[in-house]
């Protein structure tokens, strides 16, 4: 089966389950070894779909988090439409894909996943951070609330309804509480001097901007953006690491 994947953490999930995967976005880089010589057809929230047609797959991949709307609704080929928005509908997402794809791995994948989800749940360490790249501020306390902070220009967070805030509680934080139904909230970083700031190394650069934070005096640390946000065999592959694996 010929899959055009607009999906990055699927992308790199069905190419290590040797799905035939024949177009890509322009942010599916993993395995970089395998995306080389796949054709780019757009990013998560743009595609051609002339690109898409001319490479004649039997189906398109797509996410109601990652991909808008109207993706699915001007799709002139057939479509699959997960909807991962926490470890567990991960978990039911790769059942729903391995049948759909008949996939052995993937149907393993999910196994994986559900033995993540019945990990004992650790304690929250604000010192020992999972993902840890550097601190901007080491924190004088183990325990704090967390922000974790995907965007700057305005301040964005990810809020405790998306699968990055799944998988913070999972790995035993506790969120700082924004407006129910919030997923992304738009905060002032001031008001919150009391929690440990997350700075994700991705969609927005932290790392690059290390001494303009280190400038704020906040409490906080970059963290690998990837492991927190990417599903599929990545996420599931650093929650094992964490949670299995000591």
């Amino acid at each position: 089966m010929r899959i055009v994947s607009m999906v990055p953490s699927w992308t790199e999930t069905l190419l290590k389950a040797g799905v035939n995967v024949v177009g890509r976005t322009r942010y599916c880089i993993h395995p970089p070894k395998l995306i080389t010589n796949i054709p780019i057809v757009g990013g998560t929230k743009d595609v051609s779909w002339d690109l898409v047609e001319d490479l004649k797959p039997d189906l398109v991949l797509l996410d109601q988090e990652e991909n808008p709307l109207e993706m699915a609704e001007e799709c002139p080929v057939p479509y699959f439409a997960t909807h991962v928005n926490s470890i567990e509908s991960l978990q039911k997402e790769l059942v729903r894909l391995g049948e759909e794809l008949k996939n052995p791995y993937l149907m393993e994948l999910s196994v994986e996943c559900l033995d993540v989800l019945e990990a004992p749940t650790p304690t929250w360490n604000s010192k020992k951070i999972p993902g840890f790249m550097e601190w901007v501020k080491a924190p004088t306390e183990s325990s704090h609330k967390v922000v974790y902070l995907i965007w700057k220009k305005p301040w964005m967070a990810a809020g405790k309804d998306t699968y990055i805030g799944s998988v913070l509680k999972k790995l035993g934080a506790e969120l700082v509480e924004f407006p129910e139904g919030e997923k992304y909230p738009v905060l002032d970083v001031e008001e919150h001097t009391d929690a440990l700031f997350l700075f994700s190394s991705e969609p927005y650069p932290f790392a690059k901007k290390i001494s303009d934070l280190k400038a704020l005096g906040i409490e906080g640390a970059i963290v690998n953006g990837e492991s927190y946000s990417w599903f599929g065999v990545r996420g599931i592959e650093f929650l094992k690491e964490q949670l299995l694996q000591k």
